[in-house]
């Protein structure tokens, strides 16, 4: 027998098939029934991070109605504020008018009944006035109407001091321009600012006034008299509108800063906002890709050794780069990335725990094959020796009483048929190199039959004819398994 390693294809046997299948199957049914548990947790995972997530919203909703009730809150106190101090601006400017109109009432001399008419209206208006500038005091009209019954006041009373003067003409020219004088210094500086024309108009006025006190001008000094009161007047009112009209226009730009803060705050808390919702989003994101990872980690884990435990190297780093590529984006945050790759993983795992069925049923197979091997070869008077996996090959030794060693490799075809190869050394009949005519090895291949009937009993496995490099020519060569070479004979 040549030197060289003698082969025997195992075909399995029909009971050992079904029983394959039977394996086969429940492995099957154990597989889903994992993939389906996987399902529910995910699925309670998923109903707890939206639980959570509606009960985040809800709270955010709250505290955003909160916000903006507190807000609407404050801006409706700040237009009531502004408001009010609108009327009491107001109310202020025609009580100084009101207080000049008693002033010239106050001048007229007379106690009949258009001076007592007079004092009722002017005593309605001021408690109008009151009214409205009082706190929480109702407008009344006051903002609206009473300027102008306040000036047709003003014109009455105008009239009925020019009507007394011209009942008493022989008062004081000096005393009286002193009079009209002392009025226009009391308007006050600020009211030549606020009505230069007015004021240029009263001083003309004045010195015109001055200039008829003298010999023969006692004619024109009257004509004077109530174009000077009007004049007064309506530069008093004047000045006063505009200081009221001052007032409120910065209280108006005071309200329209006011609003453009408020707007740039409303921005601000919308743009915000819309970062919350990116972050929660993203959060959401992320939660759900370390939920998921969660849910297979371990059977990741698992079938990465199983992987590397049935030589499948290959399957392992592939399992392996899955599991990276969801673990770095959930660490960098990035939660788009992560939930793609956990999918990529989830779909990996169970195409890789079918592959891993398949490898293990292998894996038993040889098993199985080896067994029955080691006590066919003891029945026949083999010791064994020792035995070794490597690369998916189960490594057995055996020794005869003679001292010739048999090392049998359990190993699989390309197509995944069980093979049986077997070194022999020592055996009288095996040599290095074979005969031209091939070498026979009889009594070495008789004893290898007679352990290939024995393994067939066992009803799991048959083993085929014996080939090796050089068997005699006439006998039927077949190709040694993977490669091309002609080394089998049925």
């Amino acid at each position: 027998m040549s030197g060289s390693p003698k082969y025997s294809t195992v075909t399995v046997a029909p009971a050992y098939a079904r029983l394959e299948a039977q394996r086969r199957r429940a492995r099957e049914t154990a597989r889903r029934r994992l993939e389906a548990q996987r399902a529910r947790e995910r699925a309670e995972r998923a109903a707890a991070r939206a639980k959570e997530a509606a009960a985040r919203r809800e709270r955010a909703r709250a505290e955003a109605e909160r916000r903006e009730t507190e807000l609407a809150n404050r801006r409706a106190v700040r237009q009531q504020d502004h408001a009010a101090r609108l009327l009491r601006d107001q109310a202020g400017a025609d009580g100084r008018r009101l207080a000049e109109v008693r002033e010239l009432l106050d001048r007229v001399r007379t106690d009949g009944p258009e001076a007592q008419a007079l004092r009722q209206r002017l005593d309605l208006l001021q408690g109008s006035v009151d009214r409205a500038g009082s706190p929480g005091g109702h407008p009344g009209g006051a903002a609206d109407g009473l300027g102008g019954a306040i000036e047709e006041l003003r014109g009455r009373i105008v009239l009925l001091v020019g009507e007394a003067r011209e009942s008493g003409r022989g008062a004081d020219h000096g005393t009286v321009l002193a009079g009209f004088e002392s009025r226009l210094a009391g308007i006050g500086p600020e009211a030549r600012d606020r009505d230069p024309q007015g004021y240029q108009q009263c001083v003309g006025l004045l010195g015109e006034l001055r200039a008829a006190t003298g010999p023969g001008g006692e004619t024109r000094f009257q004509a004077l008299l109530g174009t000077v009161e009007h004049a007064l007047a309506r530069h008093a009112a004047t000045a006063g509108e505009r200081a009221a009209e001052a007032l409120r226009e910065a209280e108006r730009a005071r309200e329209t800063q006011r609003q453009a803060e408020e707007r740039a705050v409303a921005q601000e808390a919308a743009r915000q906002a819309e970062r919350d919702a990116e972050q929660e989003r993203l959060a959401e994101q992320l939660a759900e890709a370390a939920d998921r990872l969660g849910v297979v980690r371990q059977a990741v884990q698992e079938a990465v050794a199983e992987a590397r435990e049935l030589a499948e190297p290959e399957l392992a780093e592939r399992i392996e780069a899955a599991l990276t590529a969801v673990t770095a984006p959930l660490a960098a945050g990035a939660g788009a990335a992560a939930l793609t790759a956990v999918a990529a993983l989830e779909g990996l795992l169970v195409s890789a725990e079918s592959q891993l069925d398949e490898a293990q049923l292998a894996y038993t197979r040889r098993m199985d094959l080896a067994e029955a091997l080691q006590d066919a070869m003891i029945g026949e008077g083999f010791a064994f020796t020792g035995g070794a996996e490597r690369d998916g090959r189960l490594l057995l030794s055996f020794e005869r009483p003679s001292g010739a060693t048999y090392e049998t490799t359990v190993t699989e075809d390309g197509e995944g048929t069980p093979v049986l190869v077997y070194h022999v050394d020592g055996e009288p009949d095996v040599v290095l190199r074979p005969e031209p005519e091939g070498a026979v090895c009889d009594r070495t291949e008789d004893l290898l039959e007679r352990v290939h009937e024995a393994i067939v009993e066992r009803d799991g496995f048959v083993p085929g004819r014996l080939a090796w490099q050089g068997k005699p020519p006439g006998r039927q060569a077949e190709r040694r398994p993977g490669t091309e070479e002609q080394v089998r004979i049925r």
